[in-house]
């Protein structure tokens, strides 16, 4: 009997251990969580090692790209929503639609030239071996698709079929 209780008390012991140990933990994750402010380009920091130096001069750059980025991501929502007022319910691509998809596509190959400016600024902002690093992943994602970015910079939450 005495090493059943021993065995029972033990167990407890053990998992009051493990239950206050996780308490804790959660704890102070929190309280780290809440103390930092959110932060944008935190995961900037964190993923490329920076220093507060690095980060102010990445910092102002971001702040300035920002509202041109959004300014462009506007003006491509806009005439999409033109090309699909053009396009309704019509079986035909009209002179007027085809103009509005080739405005689009300016549009789009102005943007991937700003942003790919705007991520080459940055990276040269940057150590160098984290600037390229940085680099190689920013081309990936200024190359891509950019439905999704578009309108999310946009404001526009209508319907997008994606390509």
């Amino acid at each position: 009997m005495n090493r059943s209780l021993l065995i029972l008390v033990g167990a407890l012991a053990l998992g009051a251990a493990i239950f206050a140990c996780s308490f804790f933990t959660a704890r102070h994750t929190t309280v780290l969580c809440c103390a930092q402010p959110a932060d944008d380009l935190n995961w900037l920091r964190l993923e490329f090692h920076l220093s507060d130096a690095d980060m102010a001069r990445i910092r102002e750059m971001h702040e300035g790209y920002l509202p041109k980025c959004a300014e462009m991501c506007a003006k491509i929502a806009t005439v999409k929503r033109e090309l699909d007022s053009l396009v309704g319910p019509g079986t035909n691509l009209t002179a007027e639609a085809q103009s509005k998809l080739n405005e689009i596509a300016s549009l789009r190959a102005q943007c991937q030239s700003n942003m790919l400016q705007h991520f080459i600024a940055v990276s040269q902002a940057m150590p160098p071996a984290q600037g390229e690093r940085y680099l190689a992943e920013m081309k990936k994602l200024a190359l891509g698709d950019h439905g999704q970015m578009e309108q999310s910079m946009s404001g526009d939450s209508g319907h997008e079929h994606q390509h």
